[in-house]
């Protein structure tokens, strides 16, 4: 049966449950931009933790993905993981594609990286697993030609409603412009618990979607994940599919003090 949707807005108080008189959230940096201390990498094939040839590390203030100690990708998918999990929240960042996809990556993953929310703890996921159980919010590059809207969701072991009707593909395209070249983009995620999400790029809302549930296919469920339990919250990963990616000012604004139950 499907969920009753709260409704909510892109403001900050509007439910009725939201407590009054709290704090104005505020928007924090939740990585530091010199090391990766607050995050956790795993990639497929390595024990959690372990990051393979030096995948994701930090330059000049910028979170980066390179693949320079790769003789080939060897479906080697990584994501880097927050320590800390969230549920209701904003979360924001910029992005950019540089550079050549690695020898060996697929086709589709040219230009192509994301934000993975509501992920699990990595420490539970399996030592060949790809990706975790999470909505994506993917970023894709355009090829200077063609039109490729950024800003999309995949669902990974995961199933969401748009436009209020149940999502069966494994991924919908945003009504985002395409972005070409190596320019920083600037993403938004609005996330309140497993009821509702805004995916904003450059300042405009570019997707929105409910009902997020543990379900579907593409990923073996992560231990402990039931089919059909509403996925509210988890932390948020960045990923390392096969084409160099960099990443800088993210921030959070944790929302979860508003919404808590007295």
């Amino acid at each position: 049966m499907k969920r009753t949707i709260i409704a909510l807005t892109l403001g900050i108080c509007t439910l009725t449950s939201c407590k009054q008189n709290k704090p104005e959230p505020q928007w924090e940096s939740i990585f530091n931009g010199k090391d990766l201390t607050g995050w956790t990498v795993k990639i497929t094939g390595y024990p959690c933790g372990e990051n393979f040839a030096n995948t994701f590390r930090v330059e000049d203030g910028v979170l980066k993905v390179v693949y320079d100690g790769y003789d080939e990708f060897n479906n080697r998918f990584g994501h880097i993981y927050t320590d800390k999990e969230y549920s209701y929240y904003k979360l924001r960042l910029q992005y950019r594609f540089v550079g050549e996809q690695v020898k060996g990556g697929p086709g589709w993953a040219v230009r192509n990286s994301g934000a993975m929310l509501h992920c699990p703890d990595p420490n539970t996921m399996h030592l060949d697993q790809d990706f975790p159980v999470s909505i994506e919010g993917q970023f894709l590059g355009g090829d200077g030609v063609n039109e490729r809207p950024t800003g999309n969701i995949c669902t990974p072991g995961t199933e969401v409603f748009i436009a209020n009707e149940k999502y069966v593909e494994h991924c919908a395209t945003s009504n985002s412009k395409t972005y070409h070249g190596d320019q920083w983009v600037t993403a938004e995620f609005v996330v309140y618990g497993d009821s509702l999400a805004h995916h904003i790029i450059e300042g405009d809302t570019v997707l929105t979607y409910t009902n997020m549930t543990i379900g579907g296919g593409g990923v073996s469920p992560d231990p402990g994940y039931k089919a059909g339990t509403p996925l509210g919250k988890g932390r948020i990963s960045l990923q390392s599919e096969s084409h160099p990616v960099e990443f800088k000012n993210i921030e959070i604004m944790d929302l979860s003090p508003l919404y808590e139950k007295e």
